[in-house]
């Protein structure tokens, strides 16, 4: 049998938290270790090592909201699903490694779906399933259509400056916008039609026609810095030299 994962949930709305605590008991991979109104009650809970596997947690509270929340919880972080009424956090907050984003009223289906990415985590990869992973994306010339919020949208990716990982997302960055992509960032390297777009760390890929200067192994694109690990310093100076 299964281990059941520890899930904690952080909500200051009663009937939304009553909600929540149910569709849990109604998982038979979850266990609930804990219930919270707020967070500041729940930071004890955390620093005095409780148990917590998933996190379940609402953004908008009051005294530490579910985002400034997530920056204080200690190392490692459990996963964590945001759950709110305003999908316009979406962002923010995959920018700070949530696994998923659920919009209130929740669905127990979309409920169901965001556990499964947790236990996904909590499995050994699987090299015939990811080969089995459907693209979403299509290129035409410098332009690809990739699959965003359900549609396919087109991205001129001579715009996107890099490529980050975010768990089971990615981030496209360009100077004015941030699209939040389905899939891993193997998934997307292997689709990627453009050889200027090169792998620099295990979390990011960079459009070398938009890097701007590479200072103590940290590229700066526009306004952002994207670091090089080791194991791809000397690939990159070469590309940069062959440019």
């Amino acid at each position: 049998m299964a281990t059941l994962l520890a899930c904690v949930i952080i909500d200051d709305n009663e009937i939304n938290r009553f909600t929540l605590e149910r569709a849990v008991e109604r998982h038979d991979q979850l266990t609930l270790a804990a219930s919270f109104p707020d967070a500041v009650e729940a930071l004890t809970y955390f620093h005095d090592g409780g148990p917590v596997d998933v996190l379940l947690l609402d953004i908008e509270m009051p005294h530490i909201s579910g985002l400034e929340l997530v920056k204080l919880l200690p190392e490692p972080k459990p996963a964590i699903i945001l759950v709110t009424t305003h999908a316009s956090f979406a962002v923010d907050a995959f920018e700070l490694r949530v696994l998923d984003y659920l919009v209130k009223p929740v669905n127990y289906a979309r409920f169901c779906q965001a556990i499964a990415r947790v236990t996904e985590q909590h499995q050994p990869a699987s090299p015939a399933l990811s080969a089995a992973v459907p693209t979403d994306i299509s290129a035409t010339g410098t332009d690809l259509f990739v699959k965003i919020n359900g549609k396919l949208q087109r991205i001129n990716f001579e715009d996107v400056l890099f490529i980050e990982a975010l768990s089971t997302y990615v981030l496209l960055v360009t100077d004015k916008h941030k699209h939040i992509v389905g899939g891993t960032l193997k998934n997307m390297e292997d689709r990627l039609p453009f050889r200027h777009f090169v792998r620099v760390h295990r979390s990011y890929i960079v459009n070398l026609h938009r890097v701007e200067a590479l200072e103590d192994n940290m590229l700066r694109l526009g306004h952002h810095e994207v670091p090089v690990s080791r194991p791809y310093q000397e690939q990159l100076t070469q590309r940069l030299g062959a440019l």
